[in-house]
């Protein structure tokens, strides 16, 4: 049932450490049908309304996926085309058709298998190679996660793996198909190379001052200086703010007497037990069967309590803790359930409890460890909690900065002056503003927006001598820009080209030269076969082309060879024209197994995703899945103005 689990073990590492969680688990399946339906509506799933909060909601997980994906190479544009859109929210409809399967198929996720996946994640064993529950709390804490939340999103999605392993595993690959395939893959090609090089036909190129003209008359484009804008921009971001606001000793004391709370570690226990596995509606028998057997173990603890650890690996049917002699680590408030949270509060530390009954069975608890609750005192706290409300205060300082911001660069349009001296912002000046981002420029530099470009280059700014709106480029982030300076498209001179077109056209006249010669050789090596003048015997094959041309490559295994030798031609840029003498194909002389048994892998692993994208569009079907707010191109920012 979780060969998904075992079989992608690093996967599921993965996503536990990062704690990215499908989009669906993060709304969860029951906030699905609280929204309202109507204007708010952008899709329909067997009548359930996705909103265009939920649709948002995946796009800024999305976002934030890509950024840790990316680093600093992340570009936000990546998100704004209507087919990454588009793609979000496919993939919001293909969850919850999924989802809704899961649920009629009545799968589920046990306890134990659950507790096995978190437990046998590396990265959560302590140094004796024990599952650190501490670690495991921590990771959750950082995220805002408790371990019962994280559980219920983990779970959906095992379940959700299962439902994917079920359709996957009916795929197959015929082995004569997989075999036909890897021959392809393997044949192997004898070739010979005549190369016309275009430099060899150099002496017989004559270029004339009219043709120079010419070219030059025909291709306007390749000397034409772009138009552009020398500007003078300010920036607000929260790091403006945030340099005007001050923090004093009195607010931070004050802040850490209101929030106490927050810099105490509550009491943690550490405990161990030996569970008999019995539900709470099992028959009567049954059940005073296992607490017979409880009684039993209880009364052989409480005789030798220095045992327990010894009797819990031999008898507790909690196997994952029964591994580590019942322990089952630190563990705070809400962690365990609620019998037996209960008891363990009960007892002190050595002491071993009676019988507790849950729902999973009757345990026998040893309190082993009491952390008691700790309060950090002020001063290992002081630069956190300054930090703390400095972020809120810079918050709140942005809000009123960025209205002053855009009413000011609006009010007093003339120059970015007074904004600057306003709001205590730097005016920065950028010189050659194309229409278009500058693709060699850092994408975090503030002017290499297309929104701030386009606002630049529109009449209001360009024409009417007037300050762009305030514009966000970015989270928290504005720009306001006035033109400075504007240079229209220009034409660079033929003199000042003459040398360049030359060059241009000769070396275009030497290809044709050579490319005339290799076509004529060509036919006449279709007519009569003649290996003279031709390289060695190069032999080539999908899996072993170093060297080679790629466009000479590519042609060499698209020739026909039904009929041998084949000749084949193939213009080769900057270097002139190949011909290429195909003499034998066949197959090598020993065969890789193991590569060969990893590409039918492959093609197995690609129609298992063709079988998992149908059974897909089956369940939209049977949902009759409705698209009500098509994705569109949004306007361009101030074409509505």
């Amino acid at each position: 049932m979780f060969e998904f689990v075992r079989t992608h073990q690093r996967l599921m590492q993965f996503l536990l450490l990062l704690l990215i969680i499908p989009s669906f688990a993060l709304v969860g399946l029951q906030s699905y049908s609280s929204f309202g339906d109507g204007a708010n509506t952008v899709a329909k799933v067997a009548g359930q309304p996705i909103t265009q909060q939920e649709l948002d909601g995946a796009l800024r997980e999305q976002m934030e996926r890509l950024r840790q994906a990316y680093g600093d190479r992340f570009d936000p544009k990546m998100m704004e085309t209507p087919e990454a859109k588009q793609g979000v929210l496919d993939n919001l409809i293909s969850q919850r058709v999924l989802a809704s399967a899961v649920t009629s198929e009545h799968l589920a996720v046990s306890d134990q298998s659950l507790q096995q996946t978190i437990m046998g994640v590396p990265a959560l064993l302590g140094a004796d190679g024990k599952f650190d529950n501490d670690r495991y709390h921590a990771l959750l804490a950082a995220q805002g996660m408790t371990p019962t939340m994280y559980e219920a999103r983990l779970r959906q999605d095992m379940a959700m793996q299962q439902l994917n392993g079920a359709v996957q595993t009916t795929a197959f690959t015929p082995k004569t198909v997989a075999t036909r395939l890897s021959d392809i893959n393997d044949q192997e090609r004898e070739v010979q190379e005549l190369l016309f090089k275009s430099a060899d036909y150099a002496s017989q190129v004559k270029v004339t001052d009219a043709m120079l003209q010419d070219y030059y008359a025909k291709n306007p484009k390749e000397f034409e200086i772009p138009e552009q804008i020398k500007a003078d921009y300010v920036v607000l971001d929260s790091a403006a703010a945030a340099s005007q606001i001050t923090v004093s000793d009195a607010d931070i004391k004050t802040y850490y007497d209101q929030n106490v709370a927050r810099f105490t570690t509550p009491e943690e226990r550490r405990a161990s037990h030996i569970l008999i596995s019995v539900k709470k509606d099992a028959p009567a028998a049954e059940q005073a069967t296992a607490k017979a057997k409880a009684e039993s173990l209880l009364a052989e603890v409480r005789k030798t309590p220095a045992d327990f650890a010894k009797i819990a690996k031999a008898n507790s049917q909690d196997t994952a803790s029964a591994e580590m002699g019942g322990d089952l680590g630190y563990f705070g408030a809400g962690s365990m359930v609620k019998p037996f949270e209960d008891a363990a509060n009960k007892l002190k530390q050595g002491e071993i409890s009676d019988l507790v009954q849950s729902d999973f069975g009757y345990h026998i608890i040893e309190l082993t460890g009491i952390k008691p609750a700790q309060v950090k005192p002020l001063d290992e706290v002081k630069t956190d909690i300054a930090a703390e409300i400095k972020k809120q205060l810079a918050a709140r300082k942005f809000t009123e900065l960025a209205e002053a911001f855009s009413n000011t660069v609006y009010e007093q349009a003339d120059s970015l002056k007074a904004v600057a001296d306003k709001l205590h912002l730097q005016i920065q000046t950028a010189a050659n503003l194309g229409r278009q981002p500058n693709p060699a420029a850092a994408p975090t530099v503030p002017y290499n927006n297309q929104k701030f470009l386009t606002a630049l280059y529109a009449d209001e700014a360009l024409k009417n001598k007037h300050n762009t709106e305030a514009i966000e480029i970015a989270p928290n982030t504005f720009i306001a820009g006035h033109v400075v300076e504007y240079k229209p498209v220009t034409k660079r001179s033929f003199d000042e080209v003459k040398a360049i077109i030359s060059d241009k056209v000769t070396r275009t006249e030497e290809a044709a030269l050579a490319k005339k010669a290799g076509e004529e050789k060509l036919v006449a090596l279709k007519a009569q076969d003649n290996a003279g003048g031709f390289a060695a015997v190069q032999t080539v094959s999908r899996t072993k082309n170093q060297g080679v041309n790629p466009l000479a490559f590519e042609a060499v295994m698209k020739a026909d060879v039904n009929k041998l030798p084949a000749y084949v031609g193939v213009v080769l840029p900057l270097q002139g024209y190949g011909l290429y003498r195909i003499g034998k194909v066949g197959q090598p002389a020993t065969q890789d197994a193991a590569r060969r048994t990893a590409e039918q892998q492959q093609i197995t692993g690609i129609l298992a995703q063709q079988e998992m994208l149908a059974y897909v569009d089956v369940l939209k079907e049977k949902a009759k899945v409705k698209i009500l707010k098509p994705i569109v191109v949004a306007p361009a920012n101030g074409d509505d103005k």
